[in-house]
């Protein structure tokens, strides 16, 4: 199972000193994992990163990450999700599948999400739109299935894609007290020789216990917001509350924590 690493964006100060030449900061935050040389990232070969194309688009510090990582490293969210959460937020979709078509080939980027707007513009859009993106492409991108699509469309799904996914969970579509049909989505989907990836999912316990091919998690950010630390103990990840009384240096710990969630990455990819 791969484990992409998302919410970059919500880190500025990476791209700050990626930008500017390395620094204290960006040494802490590779913490020897991934060495850097003349001010610049020397390898990214062990992690797997995720990112929406709502953020990255012109922005200088990803372009140069995406130059750098393997192109199977790589996954590109379409950005639906700040859509689904922001209904004060709008656009012109042609022009925006266009611009993102436009990004994907000039990236040569592999993995890419469909605008899976469901509840923005329904299924029907979401198709003529994710039919629009194959052409200009000519790529099929990664299809999102969510509960109102059915049981007969994701069937219908891993029949005609190798890589499929499985949405809202972050968004509580799904309930954790629902994890249990995972098995059957895998299975299906391993069935038909697809792929399947889980969008934040997060559960630790559930990334031991179901065997999607890759998820994606912003959970090595959370303890930089809680006040506590991850660490990777060999087979998953532990919390560990800092001490009362104590001040975090959430630099710092954002660097510690995104380095456990590396490791635990390399562990789960090599089971």
């Amino acid at each position: 199972m791969k484990v992409f690493l998302a919410g970059w964006m919500s880190r500025p100060f990476c791209i700050e000193q990626y930008l500017n030449g390395g620094g204290n900061d960006i040494d802490v935050f590779l913490a020897g994992e991934h060495p850097v040389k003349n001010g610049r990232l020397a390898t990214w070969e062990d992690v797997n990163i995720l990112e929406s194309y709502y953020y990255c688009r012109d922005n200088r510090f990803i372009d140069g990450l995406i130059a750098q990582i393997d192109k199977k490293r790589f996954m590109l969210d379409s950005g639906a999700f700040t859509f689904m959460s922001n209904a004060k937020i709008t656009t012109d979709w042609d022009r925006y599948v266009q611009e993102y078509a436009e990004y994907i080939l000039k990236h040569d980027i592999k993995l890419f999400l469909e605008l899976d707007i469901d509840s923005v513009v329904g299924i029907g859009n979401v198709e003529k739109l994710r039919n629009k993106l194959e052409l200009l492409t000519r790529r099929k991108p990664i299809p999102v299935w969510h509960k109102s699509r059915g049981k007969q469309y994701w069937l219908d799904m891993c029949k005609e894609y190798n890589y499929v996914a499985i949405g809202g969970i972050v968004s509580g579509e799904i309930q954790r007290s629902e994890f249990s049909v995972f098995p059957w989505f895998i299975k299906t989907a391993h069935d038909s020789n697809a792929k399947i990836h889980a969008l934040g999912f997060t559960n630790l316990k559930g990334l031991q216990t179901y065997r999607f091919d890759s998820v994606d998690s912003t959970a090595w950010l959370y303890g930089n917001r809680g006040g506590y630390l991850y660490k990777f103990d060999g087979k998953t990840i532990k919390k560990i509350d800092k001490p009362a009384g104590t001040k975090i240096k959430s630099r710092a710990v954002a660097a510690h924590n995104f380095n456990e969630w590396v490791k635990f990455g390399k562990y789960m990819e090599s089971r």
